[in-house]
């Protein structure tokens, strides 16, 4: 069988058609989780999201509204929106310490624990873009999508989407390397 179009999975979705409905749950749901994930960092949240997403979606549908095309970009534009009213819900979460960790699981656990907290610092960091900028990165880097997609999913210009996308870019790099350079010379002291 051949994969249906984007107008004819809009097309089953106005009707209510359980078996479009099942059909784009399961071709979106794992980008929506992974792009909630990265954002959020925590697997509740991220499944809150991709519930809410589709929640909000069939509501559209049942008022008559919803998208007329863009699809993927719909969707999206709705988790982008619950992940930025989180953010405004919930302050940023905090790494919990075990203070009793074995001697030998030592140096297993410190790079594990250097990634968690390098997540953690890319994680802050986003959060400290706008929300349209914080889009836009997430989408071009995380998820692979062209800026055409993109700005699609934001509807605006292909240009704006390049200068929200080196604002943004510039802005992490700042926050990074700041964060980075702080960290030095607090162990150095």
């Amino acid at each position: 069988m051949e994969p249906l179009t984007e107008q004819e999975l809009l097309a089953g979705a106005r009707s209510f058609d359980l078996a479009i409905l099942g059909l784009i749950y399961d071709q979106f749901s794992p980008g929506l989780y992974r792009y909630a994930m990265r954002l959020l960092g925590d697997e509740n949240l991220a499944e809150d999201c991709v519930a809410e997403t589709f929640s909000r979606f069939l509501k559209a549908l049942k008022a008559g509204q919803g998208p007329q095309e863009h699809l993927q970009a719909y969707l999206y534009r709705i988790a982008h929106n619950w992940i930025t009213d989180s953010y405004r819900r919930q302050p940023p979460p905090m790494m919990e310490l075990d203070e009793d960790l074995p001697d030998r699981e030592n140096n297993h656990l410190e790079r594990q624990t250097a990634a968690a907290m390098e997540q953690q610092q890319v994680r802050l960091a986003l959060r400290s873009l706008t929300a349209e900028q914080r889009q836009v990165v997430t989408l071009r880097f995380v998820e692979g999508w062209e800026n055409e997609a993109v700005a699609q999913a934001l509807a605006k210009p292909v240009g704006a989407i390049r200068a929200l996308q080196h604002r943004a870019l510039n802005t992490l790099r700042r926050l990074l390397l700041r964060e980075e350079k702080e960290g030095i010379y607090e162990s150095e002291s």
